[in-house]
């Protein structure tokens, strides 16, 4: 079976999240794609974000029309003995202080299912760029297959170039990759990346929240579930 895993902090989740998990659901006939909000993403650990309880139920709006999306309580925030506590957003509810690292998801994943089970973790081209910086990189990248949402002005070598070091092809290799498309797959050892295009959804979640701030329409970034939910909790708002 296949699986698909799209995490992130959902805050809130649009259209583009959900293209993109169809793109990849279709392609790589992924069984399901779980949708996994995080509590504490270890690249905005300085960001105030929307509450946890919040970004799951627009996440479990967004995906109830959709047979192969499910959402996920892989990331929800706990107290683990021995561990910090922090302030969740305007809650005030005390949870556990360390971030959600990628690979200790999917490894929990794993964990639940057959060692014939395929996981694709799913993601866009602009993050994946920072992928070296991520927690364990290189053992992240052989627990599972990545698939990359590529766009137009990223190039196969730019993919190439962004793996972290012992996995990264030579600059002799990677060159004549310059002007090529971030397109295909790229199959090296410890790592494999299936490149998806053709997702085209110009929306970002600082738009809709920008947008939910000053009181517009947000019908064309996000499920019109998720567009009433914000608007009935008042997320978003400036005084909010």
């Amino acid at each position: 079976m296949n699986i698909g895993l799209l995490g992130g902090s959902f805050d809130p989740v649009h259209r583009g999240h959900l293209a993109m998990a169809r793109a990849a659901a279709d392609r790589f006939a992924l069984r399901q794609v779980l949708f996994v909000p995080a509590d504490l993403p270890p690249h905005k650990q300085r960001q105030l974000l929307t509450p946890f309880l919040h970004r799951y139920a627009m996440v479990a709006l967004a995906t109830e029309g959709e047979r192969r999306f499910v959402p996920s309580l892989l990331e929800a925030p706990s107290i683990e003995a021995g561990g910090g506590v922090r302030k969740s957003g305007q809650t005030g509810v005390a949870v556990a202080a360390h971030p959600n690292y990628t690979i200790d998801t999917v490894r929990r994943l794993k964990h639940t299912l057959r060692k014939s089970d395929r996981v694709f973790f799913l993601m866009g081209i602009d993050a994946f760029r920072d992928i070296a910086k991520w927690h364990e990189a290189k053992a992240l990248l052989a627990e599972c297959e990545f698939v990359v949402v590529s766009r137009p002005g990223y190039s196969l070598s730019d993919v190439a170039e962004s793996l972290p070091e012992g996995l990264r092809p030579s600059a002799a290799v990677t060159r004549p990759f310059h002007k090529q498309p971030a397109t295909g797959d790229l199959i090296l050892p410890g790592v494999s990346l299936h490149l998806l295009e053709d997702v085209h959804q110009n929306v970002s979640a600082t738009a809709v929240r920008a947008a939910a701030a000053q009181g517009k329409s947000l019908a064309r970034w996000v499920d019109p579930r998720v567009a009433e939910y914000i608007r009935k909790m008042g997320l978003y708002r400036k005084n909010g």
